[in-house]
């Protein structure tokens, strides 16, 4: 049962028939015991003839998946199977962070007919989204009250990571067709491989041209290499307690993310095999053994449901997971935040368990792009106190670096708008240098 804003009117009316009778003579607390019970019995009246909401039956047509920051239109259908007309209010039960406006639709819908609901979502963030029930309130014939019940609906979306660093894809592409010599340009390195001949271009790199070739042709003959495929690239997201911090206005490992969808997706244009493991003290997400146009979905709906967790990561089953795909040359890419001499030094010392030789290993770290401004900031005790933190964040960040560069690993630290477009580019670079 429900009452409307007609209700409290009503009752307020009672006034003027108190007034009206206690100036005939009446009592005043007779006529208003009267005026209530009029108005229970009114209400009554209402509830039960009222439309029970259980003649309604519910269908949903839900996406079953959508990017975060996209706007997604979801339908409700609602049908009468009674025989009356049927006026309610319709609210559908999203959890808050799917975006629902939260709105009471009315909708009328006449005997043995229906009526669809447009209730569009903006999420807010990642994961699985759901709701399970739809609450209705059928109004009564006098319009003061009438019946309200949740109606069993289950429905569910998968919020996906939004890939907003798939802007940067197109130009890393056109750099590795340069690479793969889809143009003019040729580049040949260490660890690349005879592709075909072609006509020499002004230009070209005049050691390339084949002589032979060119003695049995009219024109100068030119070889074209291209970088080798078939290898491995091998992505660990961390997900312990420093992928939580907040950078900006994300977490750091949203930020992760979308350098780890971005190599992905680059290096299988490139034709080598992607494994990418998110693991904290157990496996959060794995994708592997996935190649071509199911690889990035298959990624994005591995992670959209992994958030960090507040535990140290277990670096030595880290690696270990590691060393199991990266069986042949490879390139193994670290994304955590190493920024602590004391915190790393765990992670340090089992960088040398990564598998060495033709494997290059590379740790991206999300930095605060505001740490710096705040390391030089001046004013206030207070601000000079958080100016010497920040400088002191900065100072262990390098040291870290160093460490990592002392064991032959390399290291990338940048803003979460920066550090995905650098470690494609340091990617296509190693691929330029014949290292992978």
């Amino acid at each position: 049962m429900y009452v409307t804003g007609r209700l409290p009117l009503l009752v307020a009316a009672g006034v003027v028939p108190v007034v009206v009778f206690g100036a005939a003579g009446a009592s005043p607390w007779a006529v208003l015991a009267a005026w209530i019970l009029l108005v229970a019995a009114i209400v009554t009246i209402d509830v039960l003839g009222a439309p029970d909401p259980r003649v309604l039956e519910l269908s949903r047509d839900v996406p079953a998946r959508a990017k975060l920051g996209d706007a997604v239109p979801t339908r409700l259908q609602v049908i009468n199977t009674g025989s009356r007309l049927v006026r309610a209010r319709v609210r559908d039960g999203w959890q808050p962070t799917a975006g629902s406006a939260g709105e009471r639709y009315p909708v009328t819908i006449p005997a043995r007919e229906s009526r669809t609901i447009a209730i569009p979502l903006a999420p807010r963030r990642r994961g699985e989204l759901r709701s399970e029930f739809v609450a209705v309130r059928t109004l009564g014939p006098l319009g003061f009250a009438g019946r309200q019940r949740a109606l069993p609906s289950p429905g569910a979306i998968r919020i996906l990571p939004p890939f907003r660093a798939r802007r940067h894809l197109a130009s890393r592409v056109q750099r590795l067709r340069e690479l793969d010599g889809s143009t003019s340009l040729q580049v040949r390195g260490r660890g690349t491989e005879f592709d075909s001949l072609r006509e020499y271009v002004r230009g070209d790199d005049v050691r390339s041209i084949d002589w032979r070739a060119t003695a049995r042709s009219t024109a100068t003959m030119l070889r074209t290499w291209r970088p080798e495929r078939d290898r491995h690239v091998t992505i660990i997201v961390d997900t312990g307690r420093t992928a939580a911090a907040r950078v900006g206005d994300e977490t750091r490992l949203d930020a992760t993310f979308e350098a780890a969808m971005l190599l992905a997706a680059l290096a299988n244009r490139a034709g080598d095999h992607v494994h990418l493991l998110a693991f904290d003290r157990v496996v959060r997400a794995r994708v592997t053994g996935v190649d071509g146009p199911r690889l990035i979905p298959e990624i994005s709906d591995a992670l959209a449901g992994v958030e960090a967790q507040l535990i140290d990561t277990d670096w030595d089953h880290a690696f270990a997971e590691a060393r199991r795909l990266a069986r042949r040359p490879s390139l193994v890419v670290i994304l955590t935040a190493q920024e602590s001499v004391s915190a790393s030094r765990g992670f340090l010392a089992r960088l040398a368990t990564l598998p060495g030789g033709s494997t290059t290993v590379l740790v991206g770290t999300v930095t605060d792009a505001e740490l710096g401004e705040a390391a030089r900031a001046g004013g206030s005790v207070t601000d000079l106190y958080r100016a010497a933190a920040a400088e002191a964040t900065v100072r262990d960040a390098e040291l870290v670096a160093r460490a990592m560069s002392r064991a032959g690993v390399e290291a990338l630290a940048d803003a979460p708008e920066s550090l995905p477009p650098r470690i494609a580019d340091r990617y296509l670079a190693l691929k330029k240098a014949g290292r992978l």
